[in-house]
């Protein structure tokens, strides 16, 4: 039987694990756990970016905040973006009331500003953006590390395929509501879009 190393980004314990019975004990019930197997070390090692002398990642020409919003009275989400570039801001916001979006609440929203800033990059021919959100299927549906098994997460993941051919798109996570300035903006511009008040 093929050895496998399974990688835990997140779960009751991160790290690699030599048998599908440590990684389950670590990722089974936990919410929103991410894992991937590899057939040698060294993937499931670059997988947790743990592999050495690599070269520094270079910055992003590009920083876009992402958020969403969901007006419970319309049924309709809002997108909101704020791109930095250099010293210029600029601010971006989009209703939808897609059904099938519509069900994922404000997470459609942030499906939505995260296809936004990427198509921005795109159309204005910057090499590299940094999309900064505070939801974690932004990042783990377009790498692959949560499942699309909705038709709207499946689009959203071959959108990101797309635009990676022509633009470098990095992911950050941060804490939402924990005061950063920025994706309070965005924040801001997606209930804004909504219509939310308050």
């Amino acid at each position: 039987m093929a050895v496998k190393f399974y990688a835990v980004k997140k779960g009751k314990a991160t790290g690699i694990f030599h048998t599908w019975e440590e990684c389950k004990a670590q990722t089974a019930g936990y919410p929103g756990a991410i894992y991937k197997s590899f057939p040698t070390a060294a993937q499931a090692a670059e997988y947790m970016g743990w592999t050495a002398n690599r070269e520094p990642e270079e910055e992003c020409e590009l920083v876009a905040y992402v958020d969403g919003s969901y007006n419970i009275a319309t049924g309709e989400y809002g997108s909101g973006v704020i791109i930095i570039d250099g010293t210029e801001e600029i601010c971006l916001k989009e209703r939808g009331n897609e059904p099938g979006m519509a069900v994922m609440r404000n997470v459609a929203g942030e499906i939505a500003a995260s296809e936004m800033a990427m198509k921005y990059a795109v159309e204005h021919g910057y090499g590299s953006i940094e999309i900064i959100h505070d939801y974690q299927g932004i990042a783990s549906w377009c790498l692959g590390e949560w499942k699309t098994n909705k038709e709207e997460t499946r689009r959203y993941k071959m959108a990101y395929d797309t635009y990676k051919k022509d633009v470098r798109i990095k992911f950050t996570k941060v804490k939402g509501h924990s005061g950063d300035k920025y994706n309070d903006i965005a924040d801001m511009l997606a209930k804004q879009a909504a219509g939310v008040t308050g």
